[in-house]
Parts: structure tokens; C-alpha cells; sequence
């Protein structure tokens, strides 16, 4: 199977997010194999990360479009995680998951249509280079190309049982800074207004916003503060997280964020709120169901589907209205770990779907 050496050669190539020479180097190689399909790579040049990277067909004007979406980063710094290796049933090494793996994927779907003979018409592809850190910047790219398309296939890992993802929750990440005044915690201390109490108090009263059955978590997941233990504290500072399963709970949890940011529960204490949210919902949707309901006649496969506590660009092209399906990558695990890996099997019924699919939308422009 030549598509696991092509993954060897990119997997062997340290794409931190960080490196952006390492990421870049990846990016060049799936240009070449793009544009041996007849590809045009258009690429956003940035300097402190890698460039992005979008790679656009035939259009044909008039039909719908369908853009392929995945990221070239990775999570591991160089010398920390960089082999590949297989045995008879996974392929082992960083990014055969999450998500390198994906990008093969939807590689070799493509080079078998045009080992068909078959042209490929109205289907771009997207790949980032910032997925891993939270999309900072590529963000606002991707928002602003998903309305030029009528549907998105993301090729992060699929399902244990091949499912395909239909809906993530929205994240976001915070920061509260509390300012106090220092004072000598034996002499003077009620001079002092205690920051660190102040801090404990926000804590306590953001956890209380989490609601398990709707979905809804915050999680403060960070806290520092204070001088040393014979000062009364005249600073702390918060970092937490927002996740939710709809918008009405993104709403509910804002504004309730706010009135704990503004109440002092320690007199004299001045707190801030700073961050915001990353990635917005993704819902399951009618017209992702219904797309998935067009892929069972399409394929005379039935395509299960989830939805995950975890976010990826999905998130970014769902909220600007393009109906998206997530997962359509290989199935793996142990993904962010030394013990990432993917099944085999899986890569082989993943480029068999999207092989089909992508032959009926370059004929027919519609599922």
C-alpha cells in the first residue's frame, strides 16, 4: 500500500505547531502530490507559524462546492516523538490519527478517481497550520473561505465503529485577573485585601455554572496568586474553560461569567475578564442528517454518527452555515501521546467512501 509510505514520509517530518519550518516542509510535499493531480495551491504566508495552505480544482461556475478540510500540525516538539513504525494491524507515530492520517485519506481518494479517468471538478481543500493550538489565526481564514462552499468533509479520526461526527461543543478559554493589596500578614492584616480569597470565591461560583445534563462544563484549570505566606495576597489570576452543547448555554454562561467577574465577595478587591470563546458549536443539524441519509443511498452503506465532547475546525465551517460532516478520517487512538496510532483497515474502508463520494459530487455537484 503506497499510501502508508506516503504517510511514513510525512509523519518522519516534526510538524509542531511551532516549527514552522517543519510544518512548511509537509505542506511541500502535499503540494507536490496536489498538483499531480492537477491542483492549484494558493498559499497565505505567515511567519511565526506555517503558511495555510488551499488547493482548488476545476470550478465549474453555477454548481455547488465542496471544500476538504484538515491541519498539517502536529503536537510534539522535535526530538520528542518523530518515528514511524507498523505492525500487522495499526501504523504507530505522530499525526497517523490526528490528523496526517486524515490527509492521506483524502490523497488517495482523489488519486484513485484520477486513476479512473475521472475529472475532478468543484472540490478544494484546505489545510492549516495552527489546528492544535486552537486555530488562533487560521480562524478567521477559514470562516472567510467556508462561505464560498455548499458542504465540508473534515478528515479528523473517525469512530471507534467508523462514526462520523456531526456535532462538537463549543469552547472557549478565559482569564481572570484579580488585583488586591498587599499587606504584612501580622502586623497589618486587615490593611490588606485578599486577592487569593477573592480568587477562591470566583472559583467556586464558575464551577456552579457547569450542568452535566445540558452539557455544559467550566473547568478552572489554572490558579496563581499572591506574594508568599506572610503577605496578604495583591494579585491572583484564573484561566478557565467554557464548553457547551448550544447556543442558549452559551448565553446563559457569558453573561453569568460577567456578573461573577464584577462582584467582589472580598471588599477591595478590582477583578477582569479577558479571553473569549475559540471555536463556536457545532450542532447536529437537518441538513447534516439529511446529507447523512444521501450517503446511504450514495454508498448502500449505513453511516453511523456521534457527536464529541472535543472541537476541531468543524466547528468554525458549521457556524457559517456550510452543512459539515466530521470523523472522516481513519479510526485511531492515543492521539496528543507517544502511543498515538491508527488502525489499518480502517484507512482502506475510508478511501473507499470517499472515493465513491467524491465521484458523485465531481458528476452530479449535489448529495
Amino acid at each position: 500500500m503506497q499510501y502508508l509510505q506516503d504517510l511514513q514520509q510525512v509523519i518522519e517530518i516534526n510538524s509542531y505547531t511551532k516549527n514552522p519550518t517543519g510544518v512548511n516542509r509537509v505542506g511541500e510535499v502535499f503540494d507536490k502530490w496536489f498538483e499531480e493531480l492537477g491542483f492549484q495551491t494558493e498559499l497565505f504566508k505567515r511567519e511565526t507559524i506555517g503558511h495555510h495552505r488551499l488547493y482548488k480544482s476545476l470550478h465549474i461556475l453555477n454548481e455547488k462546492k465542496l471544500l476538504l478540510l484538515g491541519h498539517i500540525d502536529t503536537v510534539f516538539p522535535p526530538l520528542k516523538f518523530e518515528k514511524f513504525s507498523e505492525d500487522s494491524k495499526w501504523v504507530y507515530g505522530p499525526g497517523v490519527c490526528d490528523m496526517k492520517g486524515g490527509n492521506i485519506v483524502l490523497l488517495e481518494a482523489l488519486r484513485e478517481l484520477q486513476k479512473d479517468k475521472i475529472a475532478i471538478r468543484n472540490i478544494d481543500i484546505l489545510f492549516v497550520s495552527d489546528e492544535e493550538t486552537g486555530s488562533d489565526d487560521s480562524k478567521i481564514l477559514t470562516a472567510k473561505l467556508a462561505k464560498e462552499y455548499d458542504y465540508c468533509f473534515v478528515y479528523e479520526a473517525a469512530g471507534e465503529k467508523l462514526e462520523v461526527v456531526t456535532g462538537r461543543k463549543g469552547v472557549g478559554t478565559f482569564f481572570i485577573d484579580v488585583v488586591g493589596k498587599a499587606a504584612h500578614a501580622g502586623n497589618s492584616y486587615s490593611d490588606g485585601y485578599d486577592a487569593n480569597l477573592e480568587a477562591s470565591y470566583k472559583l467556586q461560583e464558575l464551577v456552579k455554572l457547569t450542568d452535566l445534563e445540558k452539557g455544559t462544563t467550566v473547568n478552572v484549570g489554572k490558579i496563581e496568586g499572591g506574594i508568599g505566606a506572610n503577605t496578604i495576597s495583591p494579585h491572583a489570576h484564573l484561566t478557565f474553560e467554557l464548553r457547551y452543547k448550544a447556543l442558549d448555554e452559551k448565553e446563559r454562561v457569558l453573561s453569568l461569567i460577567n456578573t461573577i467577574v464584577k462582584k467582589s465577595y472580598v471588599k477591595g478587591t478590582l477583578s477582569t475578564l479577558s479571553g473569549g470563546i475559540q471555536r463556536d458549536v457545532m450542532q447536529t443539524s437537518e441538513s447534516s442528517l439529511k446529507l447523512i441519509e444521501s450517503i446511504h443511498k450514495i454508498t448502500k452503506q449505513q453511516l453511523t454518527y456521534e457527536e464529541r465532547g472535543g472541537v476541531s475546525d468543524a466547528n468554525i465551517v458549521s457556524s457559517e452555515g456550510v452543512t459539515t460532516l466530521d470523523g472522516l478520517g481513519p479510526f485511531g487512538d492515543g492521539d496528543h501521546t507517544v502511543k498515538e496510532r491508527a488502525l489499518k483497515s480502517s484507512f482502506e474502508s475510508r478511501i473507499e467512501l470517499s472515493r465513491v463520494l467524491f465521484q458523485h459530487f465531481t458528476q452530479h455537484f449535489k448529495f
